[in-house]
């Protein structure tokens, strides 16, 4: 059956009104749709994205507010415990008060919620309808004091820090033993700084810290002891002897004259400050030397001091004497000086240069 021209036209017509007709429904429908998600993303605008966490503190599914509560609760309790730091078996602690440490609850809560506003408004929706979760984390957000982290260093650097010691002798009056050397430590404080930091920072069970040390090798060593020390002398008053060692082994012996009573020659260990050949004596200025006090007294018959002189504490010194006076040796008989025999005092100040360490015992 054959289509009139004038049924085609209606038919024709029909479609065209259809067509605008369905274009509205499905742009109300979209419209709709469109609202529909905007109200429910609306809705869920302070919600927290499930899978999100703070710190470890899951978030997930609650308000901004609920939030801020549940992360000051538990993450307060594991902040307040406090840091400790530990070498051996010492021990320091940095309390929570102590370090005015603040955490920022709410400000943890915010980023989370902002992460879970990140994407679209269609990627919320949707997750938000079929279950969908962000694997999200928070990081820890506190404050601290700067100066209680950099003292509690110092007080970790003071107990533990450890000078080297070089090798060196030590003199008495039966002669020199030698001290070994002994390795020294040193702590990683900028190291430690930052650890005792990121422990304050840390929510998790990592609030010990461990002091990591360096060695810090001495100088001198025992076999470099002979010739750090090519020259020493050691004077045993209570023996009246002068032992001269070279290289640290006993070279030479010699009898002695020291001070008298109340002129004692000066214990303790002093070092040969300047010699002289055939040296005046600058008479001190003191009431035993009567008129001469404060003078000088030239080389020859009437000077004391003969041969040579080699000064040690300021103005005692060793000289020789002349041989009249030799039976003085082995007595407490001089002013403060050390007596020799003159072939004595010649030979000790040929191996004896200034500087030279001088022990009194």
């Amino acid at each position: 059956m054959s289509v009139s021209p004038v049924q085609m036209s209606v038919s024709s017509a029909r479609r065209r009104i259809r067509a605008p007709i369905a274009a509205a429904i499905g742009a109300a429908v979209l419209l709709v749709l469109a609202l529909g998600i905007y109200l429910y993303d609306h809705s869920r605008r302070d919600l927290i994205a499930n899978g999100v966490t703070v710190a470890g503190v899951s978030v997930g599914g609650l308000h901004e507010n609920a939030a801020r509560v549940k992360i000051e609760r538990e993450l307060g309790r594991r902040l307040e415990r406090p840091v400790t730091v530990s070498f051996g078996a010492r021990h320091w602690t940095l309390g929570a008060h102590a370090a005015a440490l603040r955490m920022n609850a709410a400000n943890m809560a915010e980023q989370a919620l902002d992460v879970s506003r990140e994407g679209s408004i269609v990627t919320r929706t949707f997750r938000g309808l079929f279950g969908g979760s962000l694997k999200r984390e928070v990081p820890l957000v506190v404050s601290y004091s700067h100066p209680a982290v950099a003292a509690l260093t110092a007080r970790v650097r003071t107990a533990v820090d450890r000078p080297p010691r070089d090798a060196t002798v030590v003199p008495s009056a039966g002669g020199l033993t030698e001290a070994p050397p002994q390795v020294g430590l040193t702590v990683e404080s900028q190291q430690l700084r930052r650890s005792i930091e990121q422990a304050l920072a840390s929510a998790g069970g990592g609030r010990t810290v461990a002091v990591l040390t360096h060695k810090v090798h001495p100088v001198v060593g025992i076999s470099q002891l002979a010739s750090k020390y090519p020259a020493y002398i050691i004077i045993d008053r209570a023996a009246f002897r002068l032992r001269f060692y070279r290289h640290l082994k006993l070279a030479d012996t010699y009898e002695i004259a020291v001070g008298m009573e109340g002129l004692e020659t000066p214990a303790g260990l002093h070092s040969i400050e300047w010699k002289q050949v055939d040296p005046p004596w600058y008479v001190p200025n003191k009431a035993w030397a009567g008129a001469l006090a404060g003078t000088v007294v030239p080389p020859g018959p009437e000077d004391p001091l003969k041969a040579r002189f080699m000064s040690f504490d300021g103005g005692a010194g060793i000289h020789g004497i002349d041989p009249s006076e030799y039976e003085s040796i082995g007595h407490d008989a001089s002013h403060g000086c050390v007596r020799m025999r003159i072939p004595d005092v010649i030979s000790l100040y040929s191996h004896a240069p200034v500087g030279t360490p001088v022990y009194i015992a």
